[in-house]
């Protein structure tokens, strides 16, 4: 199915024609009746000769209400572009044209109505303006129709002629992530919330669990209607009511995105493409303060050009938007651009999350460019250049694909070795990714800060793993990826909490030697009851317990570890024989003093091999 949405100054009978066509007035409000003149967005729908249907937006005319027509012909496959023969070119005909051209919109039809009121040669002058007007824009090459709403003629023509131009528009793609801008929204007695709009990007059906995107709430769809028929499913391309429950009116806005839960997010600050209108008056200059206008959503933005200070008329360059308010888009999705009088220009979005940049940086024009490119490795590369890492649910909402086509390019891209695909053979959609750069650099930082450690402590095992974590500000399930990355290609060795080179290794002077061997031959003198002048390093004696030849029990007592060993097996023996042990029984066996028996069994207890219950011990 497709959407129609018609454009053209006010008062040259776009309504009109619309209810000619179609049997349904789309001047809906009763100020509209009254005045004689759209106001706001108008909506009818018929069945062309081929049987095919269509949906029909009608929208205002009158330079006061371009916004609302903005927001009509934001998602519409077909623009019947509306003069009326007796007034021709107006300067809404112009500003509609350029926001067509603008938006790209994909067919157009140009509709010459009121006929009847001019001759033949008339009807040829206009032909003639059209072609000089014409030239250069999505109108170029269109089809002319005249028409004639009170005596009929044309009518049939121009059926025909939508229904030609319609065979050779593709349809909407599915990309699995509907969007309906909400256009429209009203309570319906005994059914509550009911929404519409023009369904893009994705499907719906009943049943389903949506979110209100920028708000967050979530609500079920309880019933969807297209032309006033209930249907259980639709794809994109269509005009919808939605009727929604677990929400009420006063918890929507116009404007407001419907979509599937978790994946589009708002933003008030985008990369962007922009072009200013060939006719613009004077050029647009950086910061310049202008209305932003998207589907449905509108707010104040500023613009922050970054390769120019300054955009000619007709010429293009990259800038980075500032959004007043929070607006949910997507990659690719069109924009315009007024100030308060007319049209100024429009764009196209690039990077819907960026972080803040200045003007003239050349890495960062050469990223935006990368991720314009359109390619969909060039987009993924261009999105992990600035997002580090990521995952792919997070690249096909910046990047405006598909997400099973981005699990298959990772997959295929981390085989030829063009990104990093941590910890998986093939991509999922929590994978953690980075850009070779960005690995070559995160890798770089982990080894750096390691050997400066292993210089200021060369007799250490290592960094301690939970510190470089705190470095890189990743979760420990990404820190564990990112380690075993590591470990795989011998960057790094693990030992227990700590990291260190693989390279490293401690090396005694003959000073250090001869001051551990001293030591430990005093702790073999006397096991259980060391000397207590008996003081080590505190270095050395760190490194006697990463080594495992000794144990510190407590800031003053170390054990030998053999000694330790022994100790843990005759108190265990002893308390498998006779249920449990005393401090008093301990310093007993191990012939030693209380001194000594305490810290050993406190040591135990804190080592889960024992566990105290008033003045015994038992077995954990």
């Amino acid at each position: 199915m497709y959407v129609v949405g018609t454009a053209g100054h006010v008062d040259h009978g776009k309504s009109t024609l619309i209810k000619a066509l179609t049997g349904i007035d789309p001047d809906r409000l009763p100020q509209e009746k009254q005045r004689g003149m759209t106001l706001d967005l108008g909506f009818a729908w018929m069945t062309l000769p081929s049987g095919r249907q269509i949906s029909i937006v009608d929208v205002p005319g009158h330079e006061r209400f371009v916004r609302h027509m903005l927001a009509g012909v934001g998602a519409i496959d077909l623009a019947l572009l509306i003069i009326a023969a007796d007034e021709g070119i107006k300067p809404q005909t112009t500003e509609h044209l350029q926001i067509l051209n603008m938006l790209k919109t994909k067919r157009v039809l140009v509709v010459v109505t009121k006929s009847d009121l001019v001759d033949q040669e008339t009807l040829e002058l206009l032909n003639m303006e059209f072609e000089d007007l014409f030239k250069g824009t999505v109108c170029e090459g269109a089809s002319i129709v005249p028409v004639s709403v009170p005596t009929g003629e044309g009518l049939a023509q121009l059926t025909e002629k939508m229904d030609q131009v319609l065979d050779t528009t593709e349809q909407r793609q599915d990309l699995g992530r509907p969007r309906l801008a909400i256009d429209r929204f009203f309570s319906v007695s005994g059914f509550g919330t009911v929404v519409t709009g023009t369904l893009i990007d994705g499907s719906f059906a009943s049943g389903d669990v949506v979110e209100i995107v920028p708000s967050g709430l979530n609500c079920r769809i309880r019933a969807i209607q297209s032309h006033r028929t209930t249907v259980e499913h639709s794809g994109p391309g269509r005009r919808l009511a939605i009727n929604l429950s677990g929400i009420s009116n006063e918890e929507i806005r116009r404007g407001d995105i419907v979509t599937k839960p978790g994946w589009l997010k708002p933003t008030i600050m985008i990369d962007a493409e922009v072009q200013l209108m060939p006719n613009a008056i004077r050029p647009l200059k950086h910061n310049s303060r202008l209305s932003f206008h998207l589907l449905v959503s509108e707010t104040q933005a500023r613009v922050r050009l970054l390769n120019t200070r300054e955009l000619q008329p007709g010429e293009h360059a990259w800038a980075q938007i500032h959004l007043a308010n929070p607006i949910a888009l997507a990659k690719g999705d069109l924009f315009i651009l007024r100030n308060t009088m007319t049209t100024v220009g429009g764009g196209r979005v690039v990077d819907i999350a960026p972080k803040r940049h200045r003007p003239f940086v050349e890495s960062v024009l050469e990223r935006i460019a990368l991720l314009d490119e359109g390619t969909i490795e060039s987009s993924l590369l261009g999105a992990l250049d600035e997002y580090k890492p990521s995952n792919p649910k997070r690249l096909a909402q910046i990047t405006n694909l598909n997400l099973e086509q981005i699990l298959s390019s990772i997959t295929e891209m981390s085989k030829g070795e063009q990104l990093v695909l941590l910890d998986e053979i093939e991509a999922t959609p929590n994978s953690v990714i980075y850009s070779n750069s960005a690995w070559n650099n995160l890798e770089s930082r982990i080894t750096q800060a390691i050997n400066a450690y292993h210089e200021q402590q060369p007799l250490r095992r290592g960094i301690s793993k939970e510190e470089i974590r705190s470095r890189l500000d990743v979760t420990p399930v990404i820190f564990a990826k990112i380690l075993n990355r590591m470990k795989k290609e011998g960057t790094i060795s693990e030992q227990e909490a700590y990291l260190r080179s693989p390279h490293h290794s401690t090396a005694l002077d003959e000073k250090q030697k001869h001051l551990t061997k001293s030591f430990l031959d005093a702790l073999k003198s006397n096991p259980y009851s060391p000397p207590p002048d008996l003081i080590l390093e505190p270095e050395l004696l760190a490194l006697l317990v990463n080594e495992g030849q000794v144990v510190k029990l407590n800031n003053s007592i170390t054990f030998l570890a053999e000694t330790y060993a022994e100790a843990v097996q005759i108190i265990s023996d002893h308390i498998k024989s006779h249920g449990n042990i005393t401090v008093a029984q301990a310093r007993t066996l191990l012939d030693s003093s209380r001194k000594y028996i305490l810290p050993l069994l406190e040591y135990m207890d804190q080592n889960r091999i024992t566990r105290r219950i008033g003045d015994h011990r038992i077995l954990r």
